[in-house]
Parts: structure tokens; C-alpha cells; sequence
């Protein structure tokens, strides 16, 4: 990562990309990456609090660390902080969780599809905020993901979220999933600056429906989330 006293930095996620993006805009930009994300739940703990609607707890990486430090000193030197990662769910919650690491008041978003000039200097006219929808949807699979991992044996852990992510909707799991989606899709919520987004409201009421679907194991799964 190289220093500058550059008046706009652009966080994009890989440093293949940077350096391409960078050539592009050339002085009076840094352009450097996240390295994707930069805070996740933490390993070896559940790291949700199931009895507090379901508030993820959110870590850097020991991995990490050393990165967001430098990109914490970047950004402090610079007028404006454009957080330019992928435009799908995973890259808007890359974004709002580099807001929240870094600490940044005000950060302008962008997205392109491809990795030309024309595109980037096209994307720099039309910046907008972060997207809360997308990014609660990452939030609730990430968090749901976790439950599965911690409330089933690992075997049948790993088997379920084959389940998930191949769309076998004639499994018990996924019937469940269009309700989560729907529900979604009725919340219209949009994000104000850099607040926190809340999805927890979501996973109550799915849980709900696997529980009056399989009470027996709902009861054990929670008294699994509690350890």
C-alpha cells in the first residue's frame, strides 16, 4: 500500500483491482483494497446473542488487524473515503462493515461493472449510500449460517447448508427460506448515512416457523445457542 497525501481514497476489495483502478485515476487518488472483509463473528464462539433479538457480535480478525490499521491512517489523512467494493451482498456489507471498522462519518459508495476508465469515471458521478437492504440480507444469512453450524452435529451441519445453498426447495430447510425472503422483500426500510442496520426482527419469526414445525429439536437447538 503505497503512502500519499491523496485527498479521496477508494477501497475496493482486491489489490489486483486497486492497482488497476488506480492507473485510471492517477493523481489526487490512493486506491487500495479491503482484502474482502474485514470483520466477521468471532471463531470458536457462537458470537450471536440469541436472547438479545439476535445482535451479531462482530470482530476483526487477528488477520486483519495490521491492514485496517493502515487503511484507519489512509483514511484520517483524506477529504473524502469512497468505499468502492463489488455491487452484490456480500460487497455492500464489505462496505458497511469498513465504514463501521474504520469509523467513518460520511463515506460515498460506488459500483461498475467493468474495469475500464469510461466505467470508473462514470461511477464517480453517481456515488450513493450503502444499501441497508442488501446488507441485512447478507447479516441474516451470515447469522443463520452460524446458528445451523452451532445448533446441528457438524455432519449434518455442513449437509443442511448444502441444502441452502443448492436451492433444494423439496428439503424442510429451504420451504423456509422463501418466508425469509418474503419478508424482506415487505421491508421497505432504507439506511439513513452510516447507521446500523437492523435485521434481527427477521429471524424470530423464522425460527418461529421451524420450531412449530420441529419443536422437539427447536428446544435443543436453543439450549445449544445459550451455551
Amino acid at each position: 500500500m503505497k503512502k500519499s497525501s491523496a485527498e479521496t481514497v477508494v477501497v475496493v476489495e482486491s489489490p489486483t483491482k486497486a492497482k488497476t483502478i488506480g492507473a485510471f485515476l492517477g493523481k489526487g487518488f490512493t486506491v487500495t483494497s479491503s482484502y474482502g472483509h474485514v470483520r466477521d463473528l468471532p471463531k470458536g464462539e457462537l458470537g450471536v446473542d440469541v436472547e438479545g433479538n439476535f445482535e451479531p457480535r462482530y470482530v476483526i480478525p487477528t488477520s486483519a488487524r495490521k491492514h485496517v490499521s493502515e487503511l484507519k491512517r489512509l483514511v484520517s489523512k483524506a477529504d473524502r473515503v469512497i468505499l468502492a467494493t463489488d455491487e452484490d451482498r456480500e460487497g455492500e456489507a464489505i462496505a458497511w462493515h469498513l465504514a463501521e471498522a474504520l469509523g467513518l462519518k460520511r463515506a460515498d459508495r460506488i459500483v461498475f461493472h467493468e474495469i475500464t476508465k469510461p466505467a470508473i469515471a462514470e461511477a464517480l458521478k453517481h456515488p450513493r449510500e450503502i444499501d441497508g437492504r442488501l446488507v441485512d440480507a447478507q447479516q441474516a444469512r451470515r447469522v443463520l449460517d452460524r446458528l445451523v453450524g452451532y445448533s446441528y452435529p457438524p455432519f449434518f451441519g455442513r449437509r443442511l447448508l448444502r441444502i441452502f445453498r443448492l436451492g433444494a426447495f423439496n428439503r424442510l430447510p429451504c420451504v423456509l427460506l422463501p418466508t425469509v425472503r418474503m419478508r424482506f422483500a415487505r421491508s421497505r426500510r432504507r439506511s439513513t448515512g452510516l447507521s446500523r442496520f437492523s435485521f434481527r426482527s427477521l429471524l424470530p419469526s423464522f425460527l418461529k416457523s421451524a420450531e412449530s414445525l420441529c419443536p422437539n429439536q427447536a428446544s435443543k437447538n436453543r439450549s445449544a445457542w445459550k451455551k
